[in-house]
């Protein structure tokens, strides 16, 4: 069985086209394992450095990181599930590149709320423990099983607190019993010399790494989702 993996690590890119309205440059890629072969690909989304727009309140030239290092925190709590995403060179140099998950664009998050609410307050309690300060409607995204998807996590762990998102929901609501085991294992492998912990001083900052800490132990002792501010933590555009 051909693993995604080692494809979106060194498969040939064969195709590149620019996605419309991103705010930084992103691409529709095809990746091959035999360039003889076309046929025989999977698409990803390759977000180069070189196309990062400078942003006043994030370093420069690190969102690809942030995106690697949001897709390691999912994978190492179980949720919510952030399609696999690597860091490697491209057609434009080193940037993420995350497997692409066939999904009707139309269908955003204010059309999923209602029958899926216990599945998205994963992405909910997430988007708090990054801190994602982009949290739109249409980056959470149902594929053709009927699977919900996390993407678009350029804008995450600002050692400032953050959090923008159309999610309010969940503003206030309990956490569930069920992630506190999931929590307290990434508090202590955020405390110690874990693999986790080295892997992430790669990609984020020492101080972020630190926030990023004193928010999971927030939730765990707290015990809730904060009440943000709906004038401050909602994006813009929704979706």
């Amino acid at each position: 069985m051909r693993s995604n993996t080692q494809l979106l690590k060194s498969g040939q890119i064969t195709n590149h086209e620019l996605l419309p309205g991103c705010s930084n440059a992103a691409f529709l890629i095809d990746i091959t394992p035999d360039p003889q072969n076309k046929n025989d690909c999977i698409k990803a989304v390759y977000k180069p450095k070189s196309g990062e727009r400078p942003l006043w309140d994030f370093s420069d030239g690190t969102l690809y990181k942030r995106e690697y290092a949001a897709f390691l925190i999912s994978n190492h709590l179980g949720w919510p599930t952030i399609p696999e995403t690597v860091i490697r060179e491209g057609p434009y140099g080193i940037g993420s590149v995350q497997l692409y998950i066939d999904h009707n664009p139309k269908i955003t998050y204010f059309d999923l709320i209602a029958e899926a609410s216990s599945r998205l307050k994963e992405f909910a309690l997430f988007d708090v423990l990054v801190n994602n300060a982009d949290r739109k409607a249409g980056h959470c995204i149902l594929d053709e099983d009927k699977k919900l998807w996390s993407i678009d996590h350029g804008l995450c762990f600002h050692s400032t607190f953050k959090v923008r998102t159309v999610m309010l929901e969940f503003w206030g609501s309990t956490i569930e019993d069920y992630f506190m085991p999931k929590l307290n294992n990434l508090a202590e492998n955020l405390s110690t010399t874990s693999d986790l912990r080295n892997n992430l001083t790669n990609l984020i900052s020492e101080d972020e790494i630190f926030s990023l800490l004193s928010r999971t132990n927030n939730l765990i002792s707290k015990g809730t989702l904060p009440v943000l501010n709906p004038y401050h933590n909602i994006p813009w555009p929704l979706i």
